[in-house]
């Protein structure tokens, strides 16, 4: 048993151990929200996620070991977010024809999650640094933690706020717009990207191109508006 613990100790040292854990790992989640007909509650990040949790705990690996494997999926969110622009391309005349209701969207959207949020927190007596560190929750990682840092809140805790964000919406997106009846894929995707970033994006696409194509477009200008409100409200945060 000691000889097989050795052995784990010194593979788990290897970078190429980790991201081989979360590459099988979402393979293994995408699967079974196949099998499942990508049902809403079968998320492949929260099924994943949760799987390399539980593995970090059972193995007592600190993240920064686990990091230094994954770090090259976490380089590839940026060519994937640039990919983006293929659909956009694709559905470019229904893009044009959709400004002003994606304008007025967008406005309410970021409006409403920096100000919901705050406002909630704020009533429940969170300190200063949860604050900042809350506001910028429905855009995606990077932007949110560097917003976190320069408004004096913690970039770690920022991160896992929007992981919980984007799960949360991903999950509950197609319910919620069933239940209003709200059957348009362009609103659909649009609202999901505007609150839950680039996991609600990777959902939209799995139902529908339209929804994954008007999701892109609201998380990317949804990050930007985003930094420039809670900037505003750096002073009162």
């Amino acid at each position: 048993m000691s000889g097989v613990r050795d052995i784990w100790v010194y593979l788990a040292a290897e970078p190429l151990v980790w991201l081989t854990a979360t590459l099988a790992a979402y393979a293994t989640a995408d699967g079974i929200a196949q099998r499942l007909g990508y049902h809403p509650l079968a998320n492949p990040v929260m099924i994943s996620t949760a799987a390399l949790i539980f593995l970090l705990q059972l193995t007592a690996t600190d993240y920064n070991t686990f990091f230094e494997g994954a770090q090259f999926v976490h380089f590839l969110l940026g060519p994937a977010t640039v990919a983006l622009a293929v659909p956009l391309w694709r559905n470019i005349e229904a893009v044009r024809k959709s400004l002003l209701p994606i304008l007025a969207a967008l406005v309410a959207g970021s409006l409403t999650a920096v100000a919901s949020a705050l406002s909630i927190a704020w009533a429940l007596g969170a300190p200063a640094p949860l604050l900042a560190s809350l506001a910028p929750k429905s855009v995606t990682a990077p932007i949110a933690m560097g917003l976190a840092e320069a408004l004096g809140g913690i970039p770690p805790l920022a991160a896992i706020l929007v992981i919980a964000t984007g799960i949360l919406g991903a999950v509950i997106v197609t319910p919620l717009m069933n239940a209003l009846g709200i059957r348009d894929f362009a609103a659909r995707g649009f609202a999901v990207g505007v609150t839950s970033h680039g996991i609600g994006t990777a959902r939209a696409f799995q139902v529908n191109e339209i929804a994954g194509t008007f999701a892109g477009i609201g998380m990317g200008l949804n990050g930007a508006l985003t930094a420039l409100i809670v900037m505003v409200l750096s002073g009162w945060l």
